[in-house]
Order: structure tokens, then C-alpha cells, then sequence
């Protein structure tokens, strides 16, 4: 259990880091608000995730997640450049958290 919200938290992370772009500096409410309700899930649900799994690995898979999924949405959402190189570095990322998983007691 405490993966799959730590995997939730990662999603929330991705959902506010979009959610930046579209308050344009916090000045529209309705984004605003929704991105300050994703941060907060986010946070809470990794904090409980953090009761069970060490907090180092929690952390950077978190980030992780985060990092890999605003990635994908800039390409998708924003057209940012999905090259060969960006590509491979995020590749790198999702192999850190496969590891760190892998190699988790928990």
C-alpha cells in the first residue's frame, strides 16, 4: 500500500507542476486553486507513504515520478522538444526509480 500512494503522491506532483503553467503566476483562481489542492494531496500522501518506506527512496522515487510525468505532459501539452537526448536522460530516471523499487524491503 504504501507504494501505490507513494505513486499517487508522484501523480499530484505531476498535476501541480502543470498546474504552475496554467496559473500564469497565480493570478487565475480556478488553477490557482487547483494547483495548491495537488500540492497539498501530494505532500500529504507522501508523508504517510514516508511512515513505511525509508524516506531517502520515498523521496527520490516521488521526484522522480514527478520529473518523468512533467516531462511526457511539456512534450505533449506545451510541444517542448522530445529529443533523442531529453528522451534518453528521462529514460535514466524511470530506471533510478525501477531500481530503487527493486531494491526496497518494503
Amino acid at each position: 500500500m504504501p507504494w501505490v500512494l507513494l505513486f499517487i503522491a508522484g501523480l499530484f506532483e505531476v498535476a501541480w507542476a502543470i498546474g504552475l503553467k496554467y496559473t500564469e503566476g497565480f493570478t487565475r483562481f480556478w488553477p490557482s486553486a487547483a494547483t495548491l489542492a495537488a500540492m497539498t494531496l501530494s505532500i500529504v500522501l507522501l508523508g504517510v507513504a514516508m511512515r513505511t518506506l525509508p524516506v531517502g527512496t520515498a523521496y527520490a522515487v516521488w521526484t522522480g515520478i514527478g520529473a518523468v510525468g512533467t516531462v511526457i505532459l511539456g512534450i505533449v501539452l506545451f510541444a517542448e522538444p522530445a529529443t533523442a537526448a531529453r528522451l534518453a536522460c528521462v529514460s535514466l530516471i524511470v530506471a533510478g526509480i525501477l531500481g530503487l523499487k527493486l531494491t526496497s524491503a518494503v
